[in-house]
Formats: structure tokens, C-alpha cells, sequence
């Protein structure tokens, strides 16, 4: 579990392919760090299964590749990182699982004074898991969605973000690693799950009432 508070943008130092997945190093100063360890890459959520020096190495699945972005990565490129919570760590953004739901484009990425405004794609299976004012995980990062539009959402980036994790060299085209809130998707699923129960049970008392 996460929080989408980036600690660290790393270095990709390889991603090197392999029969059914890759493996991926990447530089980090990240500290008290040990094999067996959970780190958010970009929001996705790795075992560390070698450590040397300044480098950590992550095994990649196929699933792993084909959900998120880290296929595309390439050596030198920017990487969010972030350690796994520990029990009483306080919880500044959302929680997050590290498990991406889909990769999206960027549509608009801009300045708006001081901040930045930054639009993403939504696909149609997953608009109903986004409100305005919700939670969001893009590419690691915990962020709050401002306003929601027909088949996207704009999101306010802040100095302080926009410095201290990848989306600086994130660009109009790009494709983003996206989480979505799983408390929004418990509640989207219960209520489906109750109203497919009611229609059952009135189909029921129809044949039988």
C-alpha cells in the first residue's frame, strides 16, 4: 500500500526484456531499502529482487508490461519512487495499491500562472469511478481531480508537485500510469451488486408471487 507521495525520482539505468516479462534497474538514493521490499515505479508496485550500489532491480511481468507504461521506458528517463507505508506512517494523499487500471494520454499539459493544468483520457469502462473533487493516481502520484469532462478529467498541479516528481518532463502524447480511487471502486461495485440482487429478487416474486 501507498500513499502517491513521490520520495524520490529515479533514474532508469536499463530495462532489459526477457521471455515473459523484463527486468528494470534503476538508479535511487532511496534509503533503508532491502531485497523482497515494495517500491511504486511510476505508481506500479515492484518487488526489489537485486541491489547494487546506487542501483535497484525489479522483476516485470507480461501483465505488468501491458497495463502500465514502464515498457516504454529507456535508459535515463525519470521514474517516480515511492516506499511502501508502514504501520503509523501518517497518510498525506490517498491510498493507492500500485496496481494501475490503465494507461492514459495526456491531453493537455500548460501553465496557468504559477500551477499547471494537466487533462488525461478517460476511458469509457472507467468514467463512472471519477467525481470532481475525487482522488487520482497518475503515474504514482496522489492528485485531485478538478473538474470532469465527457471522456476526461483536468487536474491542478501544483509548484511544489510539478518539481519534485516526473511530471515535469511529461508532455502533450505522453502516456500516464492511472490508478483510480479504490474506495470509489468498492462503492461503484456494491451498489451494482445490490441493484443486480433487487432485480433479481422482483423477477423472483414475479414468477412466484
Amino acid at each position: 500500500m501507498f500513499s502517491g507521495l513521490v520520495e524520490e525520482v529515479g533514474r532508469v539505468e536499463e530495462l532489459k526484456l526477457l521471455s515473459g516479462g523484463a527486468k528494470l534497474t534503476v538508479k535511487s538514493t532511496l534509503k533503508d531499502v532491502k531485497i523482497g521490499d515494495s517500491i511504486a515505479v511510476n505508481g506500479v508496485c515492484l518487488t526489489v529482487v537485486d541491489i547494487q550500489n546506487d542501483t535497484l532491480s525489479f522483476d516485470l511481468s507480461q501483465e505488468t508490461l501491458s497495463r502500465s507504461n514502464l515498457k516504454l521506458l529507456k535508459k535515463g528517463d525519470p521514474v517516480n519512487l515511492e516506499r511502501a507505508l508502514r504501520v503509523g506512517d501518517r497518510i498525506g494523499g490517498h491510498f493507492l495499491q500500485g496496481h494501475v487500471d490503465f494507461t492514459s494520454k495526456v491531453l493537455v499539459f500548460s501553465q496557468r500562472g504559477s500551477h499547471w493544468e494537466l487533462k488525461i483520457q478517460i476511458p469509457e469502462d472507467y468514467r463512472e469511478y471519477v467525481v470532481e473533487k475525487g482522488s487520482i493516481g497518475i503515474d504514482g502520484i496522489s492528485l485531485t481531480i478538478n473538474y470532469v469532462e465527457q471522456d476526461a478529467v483536468s487536474i491542478n498541479i501544483i509548484p511544489h508537485t510539478y518539481e519534485k516528481t516526473n511530471l515535469k518532463h511529461r508532455k502533450v502524447g505522453d502516456l500516464v500510469n492511472v490508478e483510480l480511487d479504490i474506495l470509489g471502486k468498492y462503492v461503484i461495485n456494491y451498489v451494482k451488486l445490490i441493484t443486480k440482487d433487487r432485480k433479481l429478487e422482483k423477477l423472483w416474486e414475479g414468477l412466484w408471487g
